[in-house]
Formats: C-alpha cells, structure tokens, sequence
C-alpha cells in the first residue's frame, strides 16, 4: 500500500476512553511536524467529526457511501481548521455494519478505499467503540493499532478481547498488524493506583505503554465545543504537550519502519 505511508487504527471497545480526542489530537500534533494527515471517522455516533466542526446532519455523503455505495473517498474528504484532512461520519453508518455483513470482502471495504488515495504520510482510524465489522475492516487497513486506555481498575477488561481481535486479523486478513501499544488517558498522576494499573496492564498483556500518559483535563471537553482539537483551542496546557510528545514518538516509529 505505497500510497499511504502510515496507517493508524486507534481501537477500544470500551467507551469513554478519550479515543475520538486521542485520533483529532494526534492528527494535529502530525500536522504540526509537517505531516499530511487524514483521520477517518468510523463511529456511527460521528463525535469525531462533529469535534472538528462540521455537522454531521449537513453532509449529503460521508464515508458510509464510501464503504457501501463505492464512493471513491477523494469526493468525501474534507478540509479542516486543524490542517488535518477528514473523512467524516454520519449517523447512516450505524446501517453499515448490516450493508456489509453479507458482502464478499467485508474486511477489506477501508484498506480499498484508503488505497485510491495518495499524499497522505498519515491515516488515523477512529474505531467504533465495538468489535464488529467496521473494526475489523480497520484493522485489517492498518499498519499499527494504538490502545487509549484509562487507568482505572476496570477499564482494562476489554484489552483481552481486543488483543483477540488482532490475533485474529493476523491470521486472516493481515499478518502485518502490529499493536503499537497503550497509550494511558484521563491520567491523574497523583495516585497510586494511576501507575499500577498501567503496570499491570503492561504485564497481563505483555504490551508496551506509550509514554507520555495523557492528563485528565477539563479542556478536553471544551475543545469539541469550539469545533477544534486541544491543540488549537489549549496550545500550552499539558494535555496539548502530552500529545505532541506522543506525536513526535510515532514519527520516530514511522521513521523506524
């Protein structure tokens, strides 16, 4: 897949672990390095896009026609004030689950789509907070996937599942997979508990966590609002440094591959 340069599926099937806000973070922090960076929105409740600015009720196409009408993805991405580009969602991808149920292929729906497109040195798959087909299929696209997590007790009981998951995509459609690790959110660093949960998920599941943790913010969840990521809205807090750090890890990881 020469067209696409890095292919990032960011996957939880936990809600509420900050994964919409890790993939628009990210995407801006990229962009800040100088990387072209798409991010594509998979979840049928489209609070990815709707962060970003755009209503999802105003658009006509978005990618559920891109996966199940054969759209090509070039007349669905759109521009956005972030200097990310966006692949947006609607509610109508809650029926695309069942489209694809029954079609030959199923698991290949994004990584087809992803390949007619061309520039991007960065794509960021914003998983649906389950493990159905759309998760699959972005799996099955991506190079890497990379875990929000939040540290607390039982926040990391999905994990297992997950990593079921991956085994399964490597066995079947894409032996490549590599998971990239953890990335701890919602992090309060003044407690104990904070840092041996991270630890014990390091250890069950033999996973690298990506540093830095994030820190739980209240600007956050003033930065969808705007219509802007915490990058543009939050430029010196903490939480913007954190993901810029992150950022510039997986640069160097790309580099490395």
């Amino acid at each position: 897949m020469a067209a696409v340069s890095t292919i990032l599926a960011v996957a939880n099937q936990k809600g509420g672990v900050a994964k919409t806000t890790t993939v628009a973070s990210l995407g801006a922090a990229l962009a800040e390095l100088g990387a072209k960076v798409l991010i594509v929105d998979l979840d049928p409740q489209a609070c990815l896009t709707f962060s970003l600015g755009i209503d999802p009720e105003d658009l006509e196409v978005s990618v559920h026609h891109v996966l199940t009408k054969g759209l090509p993805a070039a007349e669905v991405v759109l521009e956005t004030e972030d200097g990310v580009d966006l692949l947006p969602a609607t509610i109508e991808l809650a029926r695309a689950e069942a489209d694809l149920l029954t079609r030959t292929g199923r698991e290949h729906v994004i990584r087809a789509a992803l390949e007619e497109l061309d520039g991007y040195d960065w794509v960021l798959l914003d998983c649906p907070p389950s493990l159905g087909v759309l998760t699959v299929a972005a799996l099955t696209a991506a190079h890497g996937v990379l875990v929000p997590l939040q540290c607390e007790t039982l926040s990391h009981r999905g994990v297992g599942q997950l990593l079921d998951t991956v085994h399964d995509v490597r066995r079947f459609t894409n032996r490549d997979l590599e998971v990239w690790g953890v990335l701890p959110t919602l992090y309060d660093g003044r407690t104990n508990h904070a840092r041996t949960v991270l630890d014990t998920i390091s250890e069950t599941y033999d996973l690298a966590v990506v540093e830095p943790p994030i820190p739980k913010s209240i600007r956050f969840a003033e930065a969808p609002a705007a219509g802007r990521s915490i990058l543009r809205t939050a430029r010196t807090t903490k939480g913007a440094e954190a993901y810029r750090e992150v950022a510039r890890g997986l640069m160097g990881r790309q580099a490395a591959r």
